[in-house]
Formats: C-alpha cells, sequence, structure tokens
C-alpha cells in the first residue's frame, strides 16, 4: 500500500505542476537558456585583446612584429597611432587595453643582432585580464625576438638556451569553457531541484491543502517521498537536457562513463532535495522559501565550492569550512568524469563525502518535517 499512495501523491504532484505553466519555463527552459549564457559567459580567456601599436621604425623589421600581432587569435589589433603621444587616447577611453611603441631604431637593432626595448603599456583595471594579456604578448615578443635573432647572425647561439616543450592534460585545448560548463551542470542541477523541492511543501501550506495531507493515512515518509521524488525525475531530465546541450552544442569532450555520472547525479540529488526540503520546514511562504535557500545556501556554496575561486587561493582559515558544501564534492565527480575520464576508483572520496553529506541533511530534514502545519 505504501507504494501505491507514493505513486498518488507524486501524480497529483506532477498535475500540479502541469496546471502551472510558469513551471515548465523554470524546470525545462531556463536550465537550457542558463547553459547556453553561462556556457559562452563564464570564460576566463583572454582573446581578441585590444591593442594599439605606435611603429616609428616602418622597417621590414617591425612590419614583421606588427603581422605576427594580427594574425596573433588573442590580439585585435584597434588602431596605429602616429606616436605615442596619441596612445593615452585609447587607454583612457578603454578602445584598446594594451599598447605598444616600437622605437625608431629598432630594425637596424634587429640587423645588428643587437638589444632594443619596446615599451608596453597595459590598461591595469582587470588586473587579470591585463596580467593574461601581458603574458601573451611577451610571449609572441619573445618568440619573434628569438627568430629575429637567429636570422640576424647565422651560426651564433641563439639566447634562449632551453626549448621548453609543452604538453597540456586533459584540456589540451586550453579552455576554459570545457573546466566550466561541466560545473554548469551542476550549479543547475542544484538551483533547479533545490528551490523546486523547497517550495513544494511550502505551496501546500499556503494553499492550505496540507490539512487535507493530515488526515490522509500517509505516513510522515511517504508524503516526503511523493513530494520529492517528482523533483528528483525532473532534475535527471535537466542532466539528460543538458548534457545534450554541452556535448552536442558546445562540443565538451565527454571522457568518462555517461552511467556513472548519472550514478553520481543521483547521490547527488540526496543533499538537493534534502536541502530543500530542510528549508521548507523553515519557511511559511513560498517567498520566504526561495530568499532563504538563495542567500543562506546556494550563494555560499557558489562561492566557496571552488566554482568561481580556486579553493587553493582562499585563505587558509576559510578552506576547512568548503568541506561541508556538497557542490565541492561534486564538480570534482563531474569534472573527473568529463575531462578526465576517470572512474570510482579515483572518485570514491568525494562519492562517499557527498553521499553522507546527503544523509545526512535528509535525516535532518525529515526529523524536522511534520505533518502538522507549521
Amino acid at each position: 500500500m505504501g507504494l501505491r499512495r507514493i505513486l498518488h501523491l507524486m501524480r497529483k504532484e506532477l498535475l500540479e505542476l502541469k496546471q502551472d505553466p510558469r513551471l515548465f519555463g523554470v524546470v525545462i527552459i531556463a536550465p537550457i537558456m542558463q547553459l547556453g549564457v553561462l556556457g559562452y559567459a563564464a570564460t576566463t580567456d583572454v582573446k581578441d585583446v585590444p591593442v594599439a601599436i605606435v611603429d616609428a621604425d616602418r622597417s621590414t623589421a617591425s612590419r614583421e612584429l606588427v603581422h605576427r600581432f594580427e594574425a596573433s587569435a588573442n590580439f585585435k589589433i584597434v588602431g596605429m597611432p602616429g606616436s605615442t603621444a596619441e596612445i593615452d587616447r585609447y587607454l583612457d577611453r578603454g578602445d584598446a587595453w594594451m599598447a605598444i611603441s616600437i622605437p625608431a631604431n629598432f630594425g637596424q637593432a634587429v640587423a645588428a643582432g643587437g638589444r632594443t626595448t619596446l615599451q608596453i603599456a597595459v590598461d591595469g583595471t582587470d588586473s587579470n585580464s591585463s596580467t593574461v594579456a601581458l603574458g601573451y604578448a611577451q610571449t609572441l615578443i619573445g618568440g619573434y625576438a628569438q627568430d629575429a635573432a637567429a636570422a640576424a647572425v647565422p651560426g651564433r647561439p641563439v639566447t634562449a638556451l632551453v626549448t621548453p616543450e609543452i604538453r597540456v592534460w586533459f584540456n589540451p585545448r586550453l579552455e576554459s569553457r570545457d573546466f566550466m560548463i561541466p560545473g554548469i551542470v551542476a550549479l543547475l542541477l542544484l538551483v533547479v531541484t533545490t528551490n523546486l523541492s523547497a517550495m513544494a511543501i511550502v505551496r501546500e501550506k499556503e494553499l492550505g491543502t496540507l490539512e487535507q495531507l493530515n488526515v490522509t493515512p500517509l505516513a510522515r515518509w511517504e508524503l516526503i517521498s511523493g513530494k520529492l521524488l517528482p523533483y528528483a525525475a525532473i532534475g535527471i531530465i535537466d542532466v539528460v537536457l543538458v548534457l545534450v546541450v554541452s556535448i552536442y552544442w558546445f562540443e565538451i569532450p565527454m571522457r568518462g562513463s555517461i552511467p556513472l555520472l548519472f550514478a553520481m547525479c543521483l547521490i547527488y540529488l540526496l543533499s538537493t532535495l534534502g536541502l530543500g526540503l530542510l528549508v521548507s520546514t523553515v519557511s511559511k511562504t513560498q517567498q520566504q522559501a526561495m530568499m532563504t535557500s538563495v542567500f543562506f545556501f546556494l550563494m555560499p556554496m557558489l562561492y566557496l565550492s571552488g566554482f568561481i575561486f580556486p579553493i587553493e587561493n582562499m585563505p587558509q582559515w576559510i578552506q576547512p569550512v568548503t568541506y561541508l558544501i556538497p557542490l565541492r564534492y561534486f564538480l570534482v565527480i563531474v569534472r573527473g568524469i568529463f575531462m578526465k575520464g576517470v572512474g570510482l576508483e579515483v572518485l570514491w572520496p568525494q562519492a562517499v563525502a557527498l553521499f553522507a553529506w546527503g544523509a545526512a541533511v535528509l535525516a535532518l530534514a525529515t526529523l524536522r518535517s511534520s505533518k502538522r502545519l507549521g
């Protein structure tokens, strides 16, 4: 009889969702739209850096250097000022992040195999992007200088005695999107299932239908299961949709096991649904449930899980707090499956921690919940 009761309650919950067309947008359309927007916006790559170049030499050597900046995917030449006095205008208006001044004796110095200096002015407003852009410029200029020195004085050893041979593991394209989108999968699953489950029982309170459920023979576990299982199914549907968009639209490589990913998602749902149920036990209105879940749980998890800021870069005193964040463990799992193709032999510590966190919060929420009106 318990299973039949749960199935009837699940059917009731799904019918309520069907009667509210706005929830269809929240459940189906919103995750796809958020993935599309965040997939393009949530990137730490620095490309097409606008740069202004003052070529006071106008020699073959200087034109070759300018050509290398033009051919680079990291830079976009937005102007060729006639003098260094015009550089301020580009930087002040934000038309250029970087300005490079090539001196008048540049070509002569390069031809003689001597030393010359390039002046580089960088807009430091966005320090992270400027640092990356400056690194790109230094690498490009260094490569040009090495080639020019070898061509200018044949037979003489080039200054760079060691040539690094670089290999990049797991993300050879160095695309931050390959790193961010698996994290977005975890974030969307957290946001959708936590908010929906948090408002599920609270909606019953507001409509007064919780009193009707109180007089039914439903046990507490049956009521909780019937209310949460539909949202678990919705979460899995969202995972399927997001995976399809990630793999076939953004072309994110899936190197690991998809069945393992879904199994880990089910464990993760223990945490998100349990958290939503816990919020519903301390909230009296849907608005209060939404605000509680966002400000007290979702936002701290977003900042402390490693999704935005590397945990290693956080202050030492705050790093232990991140072990209380379930999103931290699932991010390691989903990125490990996506990018590294690893299995439980590597991810089992995170899986165990995630299961323990979910079981604990679900047990606490179940103990706090009651069929009585709060």
